[in-house]
């Protein structure tokens, strides 16, 4: 797939990216602030996501006020502008009525969006949600304690040099992620957003109260939490559940805030998902099917990029005309295939187009 970037303009003159993947209905995923519409799209830890939203979607996301390819130089980071946000980028994309998505910080703005315009989304779905920020509606002392030690951390830690004080947070994202993961995620803090703008959003959101504009939802709702998340608690997903009329809440056997695309909460996320968009599950979880043979659980290894790297390499493609292909650099396409020679523990490119072809890797099916 390849992604269409495009800008708009808010109207206090903020200049917001966009882009849109995929084909099929539209679906419109609210930003959460530690995302790059670019970085994410070769990322190992969001590429699996993105893939399954777009894979049967037009997939439309955005990079918020303040964070990758929308402008950095904000002073407004109230949460009405946030809600804005989303709207500028419906208006822009030309969308009269879609399925809304939001995820972690993006949740509440989802939310939000769909009270306030009733006419537009057909299904919600929230993953990782709350109504209800930490500093909101008269906290106990141990809430506000849990919430300024978050913001020490994250002012400590942020955008810092030091990558080992930059995994303090990114180790509560994903418990049990892979170092390739770690690396990536903690990474992206640098390219992301700065660390003002990072502090600044989450004092937005900490503060944030939309119990009762949940309460007037009107389209069909699904709210899935994993019940080990340390970055948003199993309570705060099921009071999200409460306060929506009508919402279905599925609890997913998990402990990341952001899934691994291989552990069982993801198959029951993706199951649950399309379920809820009224398509066949068994049909569509993309890790189901990949999990067919032997050989194909070798591929679940790797992220669907590095797929398509060492398909193109069993194909007799070299590095350059690999990195044409999938519009990236031959330095990346080179650090993925040192990475696909670790997953699969081999040291040469012909043993790599060896286990592609037993793989069925070069098969119509991965085509």
């Amino acid at each position: 797939m390849n992604q269409e970037i495009r800008f708009c303009t808010t109207p206090d003159n903020t200049r917001l990216a966009y882009t849109k993947t995929g084909q099929g209905p539209p679906l419109v995923k609210a930003a959460n602030w530690y995302s790059h519409l670019e970085h994410d799209w070769s990322s190992p830890l969001w590429q699996p996501w993105l893939e399954g939203w777009s894979r049967h979607h037009t997939l439309y996301r955005y990079d918020q006020r303040g964070c990758g390819l929308s402008d950095w130089n904000i002073s407004d980071f109230s949460f009405d502008r946030l809600v804005g946000d989303l709207e500028t980028v419906v208006d822009a994309a030309g969308l009269e009525k879609f399925d809304l998505f939001g995820l972690s910080q993006g949740s509440p703005v989802a939310i939000a969006y769909a009270a306030r315009h009733p006419e537009k989304v057909g299904r919600l779905i929230v993953y990782g949600a709350y109504v209800q920020g930490l500093l909101s509606a008269d906290p106990t002392p141990k809430g506000i304690e849990a919430a300024e030690v978050g913001l020490r951390l994250l002012n400590l830690s942020w955008g810092t040099e030091n990558p080992e004080y930059r995994q303090l947070y990114t180790k509560f994202l994903i418990r049990d992620g892979t170092p390739e993961q770690f690396a990536w995620l903690s990474n992206l803090e640098l390219v992301s957003t700065s660390p003002e703008n990072a502090l600044a959003l989450q004092r937005t959101f900490i503060h944030v109260d939309i119990r009762e504009l949940a309460k007037t939802i009107q389209a069909s709702t699904l709210v899935l939490h994993s019940k080990g998340d340390m970055i948003i608690s199993f309570e705060r997903g099921r009071q999200t559940a409460i306060h929506i009329p009508g919402a279905r809440f599925v609890v997913l056997d998990g402990r990341n805030h952001i899934l691994m695309a291989t552990e069982p909460a993801a198959f029951q996320f993706w199951e649950e998902f399309y379920r809820f968009l009224g398509m066949d599950a068994e049909a569509h979880v993309p890790a189901k099917k990949a999990a067919a043979s032997p050989g194909e659980k070798i591929l679940l290894e790797l992220s669907p990029t590095k797929r398509d790297v060492l398909r193109l390499m069993a194909q007799g493609y070299n590095n350059m005309e690999i990195a044409r292909k999938l519009t990236l650099s031959e330095k990346t396409v080179r650090n993925y295939i040192s990475i696909i020679y670790a997953k699969l523990q081999i040291k040469s490119r012909g043993e790599a187009i060896v286990i592609a072809r037993q793989s069925g890797l070069v098969d119509d099916k991965f085509q």
